[in-house]
């Protein structure tokens, strides 16, 4: 099944989780993508890496083109023909020629680390180490006494000459990639002086990257310090006018990467990408129209070649590519467009739905909020309602209790004249003993009294304390009297008194 006529949508979720973070990592086309996912089978660690490093031909499809285009066995009279008068020459089938891929190169580190053992190891081992020095100069030195004695014993030891261990005498300290390229280029402007070309001050990998995601051309430039061409070759073409022009020139899209093969990146860019002879400069750019991970080398200019030769092969190199390179800046172009399209889309639907939650929100809230208004007024009417009628149960329970008013011949009575809040004057008398809560309470319950006795005992309210919401006042001079422990009706207002109703509001209180 192709993987441009799979939908996404229809993947198992491990798939499209794989198909997910591969795009992520590679900002790659999703049905380019699910064809490589296949071709990996569905592995994302090797489909990231044939993106990057470039995938190599199918060694089985290969096999079975091969031996679809073989030729058919030959019969018995062919066989005898061939063997009496030989083969003839046949036209071999014309094939097109498949670039050479251009891998992607790693510099591996380089192990030269020396082992430097403890002080207390090295103490113990120093009279061996002078005894060892002692004998290798003294045989040093009869070596040199006597040279015919090593080839000698080592003939007779089989003929067989040992093979000299390979010693790094380029004195180059190994660095990491983008150090080695700041050195390149150092040690570049040291020797052949000041330039315009823009080297790329990193490590091979990451030009490599870079001209693969922005689908740019990669000029790889590998020198030898110890080739006689070399200064001849960076003086008259790399750095002559022309070719230093077509280089930088932003139209032809070109990273240029240079590096020292003394150098262990470069010796393996070198290796990599075939290189028989020194100067060697190689264009590597990606090729769609092998696969649409593949980066290959599209051109190889080898030796001393002067700049009316070396500007054209470059010319005719990308002027070839150049194409195929446009239509995939279209296509990712496109592609980008609509990822860019989704995602603004997808931005403001996540806005309208932000914006939708909220106004829901606020609508919940302010429903909640009313709700609870309501409940709120709702339990103060009922509070109120319930607190009116314990307080009309507690005056008719209260009038019950109310002692009647005494004869005025008896001794020990007290005439109170109360003026009340309508301006109507009550006046009464009470025993002397009484205390002025009973003056208060009636007051309070003056109308139930004035109406008579109920016909049915009234008991108290359960869980009820009255408050008096009014207070009895003296005028001339204005004195307050209260109910809660100010003693007998006597003792404050004595034999007589004159007291008006003064009602108590919220404020007051």
């Amino acid at each position: 099944m192709a993987g441009q006529d799979i939908d996404p949508d229809q993947l198992s979720s491990s798939q499209q989780e794989a198909l997910a973070t591969y795009t992520a990592v590679t900002n790659q086309e999703p049905s380019a993508a699910i064809a490589l996912l296949e071709r990996s089978q569905w592995n994302v660690q090797i489909a990231i890496a044939k993106f990057f490093d470039g995938e190599a031909p199918d060694a089985v499809e290969e096999a079975r083109a091969s031996l679809a285009s073989a030729p058919p066995p030959l019969s018995q009279s062919s066989r005898q023909e061939v063997l009496m008068n030989g083969f003839s020459p046949s036209p071999r089938p014309q094939t097109r020629s498949r670039l050479d891929p251009a891998p992607r190169i790693v510099p591996q580190p380089d192990n030269r680390n020396v082992y430097r053992p403890p002080f207390l190891f090295s103490l113990l081992f120093t009279p061996f180490k002078l005894l060892y020095r002692l004998l290798s100069g003294s045989i040093g030195l009869f070596t040199y006494l006597f040279p015919f004695l090593p080839q000698l014993l080592s003939g007779r030891a089989g003929g067989r000459a040992q093979p000299r261990r390979s010693k790094d005498t380029s004195g180059r300290r190994p660095l990491n990639s983008r150090d080695t390229a700041a050195r390149f280029v150092r040690e570049f402007e040291e020797e052949y002086g000041h330039h315009d070309l823009k080297f790329f001050e990193n490590g091979y990998a990451q030009a490599y990257d870079l001209a693969k995601t922005d689908l740019k051309f990669l000029l790889v430039v590998l020198l030898s310090p110890e080739h006689d061409d070399t200064a001849t070759f960076v003086r008259s073409t790399l750095l002559s006018p022309e070719v230093v022009s077509y280089i930088n020139d932003p139209q032809n899209k070109i990273i240029l990467w240079a590096g020292n093969v003394q150098d262990s990146e470069a010796y393996q860019v070198s290796t990599a990408l075939n290189c028989s002879k020194f100067p060697f400069a190689a264009v590597v750019a990606h090729t769609p129209q092998d696969s649409s991970t593949s980066m290959s080398t599209i051109a190889r200019i080898s030796g001393l070649v002067p700049p009316s030769a070396f500007v054209p092969r470059l010319r005719t190199a990308i002027s070839q590519h150049s194409a195929g390179l446009e239509r995939a800046r279209a296509s990712r172009s496109e592609q980008q467009a609509t990822r860019d399209l989704r995602e603004e889309q997808n931005s403001a639907y996540e806005r309208s739905l932000a914006q939708d939650r909220e106004r829901a929100r606020q609508r919940r809230e302010a429903e909640e909020a009313r709700a609870r208004a309501e409940r709120e007024e709702k339990a103060k009417a009922e509070s109120a309602e319930r607190e009116a009628q314990n307080r009309e149960q507690w005056r008719k329970w209260r009038a019950q209790s109310i002692p009647p008013e005494p004869p005025s011949s008896g001794e020990g009575i007290t005439r109170v004249s109360i003026r009340m809040t309508s301006g109507e004057r009550v006046v009464r008398k009470f025993r002397a003993e009484a205390d002025m809560e009973e003056l208060y309470a009636f007051v309070e319950c003056f109308d139930i009294l004035s109406e008579g006795e109920p016909a049915s005992k009234i008991s108290e309210p359960p869980n009820y304390d009255h408050v008096y919401r009014f207070r009895l006042v003296s005028p001339l001079p204005r004195v307050v009297y209260g109910y809660e422990g100010a003693g007998t009706i006597s003792s404050s207002v004595g034999r007589s008194g004159n007291l008006l109703v003064e009602p108590i509001d919220d404020e007051d209180e």
